[in-house]
């Protein structure tokens, strides 16, 4: 529960700057308080919560920063809280959604790109749910350490990729002893081959001899003894309990009719896990958040409420592959898990649960296993999602895609893919809105499926001979993981499956923007490395764009204008279909006045 809720700062967001009806938002900084009660049925899933250093009255403290964006008068917003979990710290909604800055600061409307959440009049609030998460981002959560509780436990580094260049590898947790094992392996499965090394300090390793640095792209396995844990799972119940206070206790005294909730890769897997692990319903049974929409989170968790956490990994075929992500049950539906002998759903029928909806790109099929949100575990048969909920495939697009993404190659042999997925995003995350409100319901799911020949085996997916197109041998698989810190080879996968594409290239199912619908090239969700990384290798993350020959573009286009007409026809199904907004409509629109 919250025990106090402290203002630090209140200021005039982006000098008192007007959207539209909302009228001007104030950003308002402080620190939430909270306590635990280790005994409470609501807080025992909390991993080493029982052990951590306990106050007075036997409660277990933490503190979470927020920042909260409300509007001056509160009469002119719309009476309900859009909370987006921010990602390692960062806030995502204004860059991606918004297509504003990157930070988590604006000085001046621009910063704040299109501002749709601030123009519909939420009140919008990040707060901290990630002890590791760098404190300059102003979201911090601090929660107590347990001293002296070590474990033998398992890291890995790929130098080059997400975090640039390794000089030294910084461990998440303070090592107990001087003893530790580097191993290094050119990919996933490789060999492993053992080199030396030492502890620079308690938090970081380097190679030897000295000035050995990391080969980019190469796997570096550490086993250490670390000790110092923290109960990372505190992070859930913050976002719970600050949450369930301010729709009781609002800032600026109007009450808050309903809370919605969004999150973007790790902070979209964080969302499935908050609604997997019980803790959309508050100590008091009630609802947390009465609709979630997760992005770009395939059917993955978060490394996070298991002893000596790791929230930062996310499972790639080549990097983090063996860390804690995927957990049954995968889908929002219910289903039988043959591998573990498990059953359930991710929405199991509870008062609690909220109305739901998931989008995904192409590249959470090649790595994510997003088929199986909508199949079986073993990939053999559609399946029905309950009533609240939907899943869509935004074709052709990758993770992380949004406006202005760069079209070089980068670390991979094909160009990157510049699709961006957020026009389909913003006109969902309306629906969504409309449905926990009005009751309206979104459209239908729009995935593809095993029925109609679009979900397939990777090996049968009809890739056509485009100059340029090397096709990955496979995607990302889905395997059970007993033991992170030991991981070992399993007998069986569960069935991933990915979309088919037809004779353009393109993928055939799902939300088809009118880059997919009325193309100018080949978009995936795909890539694959070239040297110095791994050559052939799944990349990270990144999608493939190849431009049609001219030749190809005058047979799809053979007339002036012929473009500009199939771009319309498409934007107005998208609208009639409450698939896109008309602001993003009119902008699709526009654009084709740069083509012939």
């Amino acid at each position: 529960m919250i025990v106090d809720l402290a203002i630090a700062s209140r200021s005039p967001l982006v000098g008192g700057a007007s959207f539209g009806a909302s009228g001007a938002y104030e950003r308002i900084e402080g620190t939430a308080s909270g306590t635990l009660d280790p005994a409470h049925k609501a807080n025992r899933g909390i991993a080493l919560l029982s052990m951590a250093p306990r106050n007075a009255a036997g409660l277990v403290e933490y503190k979470s920063d927020f920042v909260l964006l409300a509007p001056v008068d509160p009469a002119l917003g719309n009476g309900r809280l859009l909370y987006e979990v921010n990602n390692r710290g960062r806030i995502m909604m204004i860059h991606n959604l918004c297509a504003g800055i990157q930070g988590n600061r604006w000085e001046k409307p621009a910063d704040l790109g299109n501002a749709l959440p601030l123009r519909l009049g939420f009140s919008m609030l990040w707060t901290g749910w990630d002890p590791g998460a760098p404190k300059a981002t102003g979201l911090g959560l601090d929660v107590p350490i347990i001293p002296n509780l070590t474990r033998r436990i398992r890291e890995e580094f790929v130098s080059g990729t997400r975090l640039g260049r390794h000089e030294t590898f910084k461990l998440a947790y303070p090592a107990a002893s001087s003893e530790a094992t580097v191993t290094v392996r050119r990919t996933q499965s490789g060999e492993r081959t053992q080199v030396a090394c030492a502890f620079v300090d308690r938090r970081s390793i380097r190679l030897l001899p000295e000035g050995t640095v990391p080969t980019v792209g190469s796997i570096y396995e550490i086993h250490y003894d670390a000790t110092d844990p923290r109960p990372n799972g505190i992070g859930f119940a913050a976002t719970r309990d600050i949450v369930a206070h301010l729709r009781q206790h609002p800032i600026g005294g109007r009450q808050l009719t309903h809370a919605l909730a969004f999150g973007i890769s790790q902070a979209g897997r964080y969302l499935r896990d908050h609604i997997a692990q019980g803790f959309n319903a508050d100590e008091n049974g009630g609802r947390v958040f009465d609709g979630v929409l997760s992005h770009v989170a395939g059917i993955g968790r978060v490394f996070h409420n298991i002893p000596f956490a790791q929230p930062f990994r996310t499972r790639t075929r080549h990097e983090d592959h063996d860390f804690p992500e995927v957990a049954f049950p995968f889908s929002a539906a219910s289903t039988d898990d043959p591998l573990t002998g498990a059953s359930g759903a991710l929405l199991p029928g509870h008062a609690t649960d909220p109305k739901l909806i998931e989008t995904n790109t192409s590249t959470e099929y090649w790595q994510k296993g997003a088929s199986l949100l909508h199949t079986d575990p073993m990939g053999t048969r559609d399946l029905a999602l309950p009533a609240h909920a939907r899943a869509y495939l935004i074709a052709g697009t990758q993770h992380g895609g949004k406006a202005g993404m760069p079209r070089d190659c980068g670390p991979c042999v094909a160009p990157r893919n510049w699709h961006d997925p957020m026009p389909a995003v913003r006109a969902l995350l309306v629906a969504l809105d409309a449905w926990v409100t009005t009751g309206r319901e979104p459209p239908p799911s729009r995935v593809p499926t095993i029925a109609d020949g679009t979900l397939v085996r990777t090996a049968a997916v009809a890739f056509p001979p485009v100059p340029g197109l090397t096709p990955p041998a496979a995607a990302n698989d889905v395997v059970p993981l007993p033991d992170w810190t030991k991981p070992q080879p399993q007998p069986q996968h569960y069935g991933a499956l990915v979309p088919q594409v037809g004779a353009d290239g393109n993928e055939l199912a799902g939300i088809r923007l009118p880059d997919i619908a009325a193309p100018r090239g080949l978009f995936a969700g795909w890539n694959l490395y070239k040297e110095p990384y791994p050559a052939g290798e799944l990349a990270d993350r990144d999608g493939t764009f190849l431009a049609y020959p001219d030749a190809t573009l005058a047979a799809l286009y053979p007339t002036p204008g012929a473009y500009a007409t199939a771009v319309r026809g498409v934007v107005r199904t998208l609208v009639a279909d409450g698939l896109l907004l008309a602001d993003d409509a009119a902008a699709y629109e526009a654009a084709t006045a740069s083509h012939p």
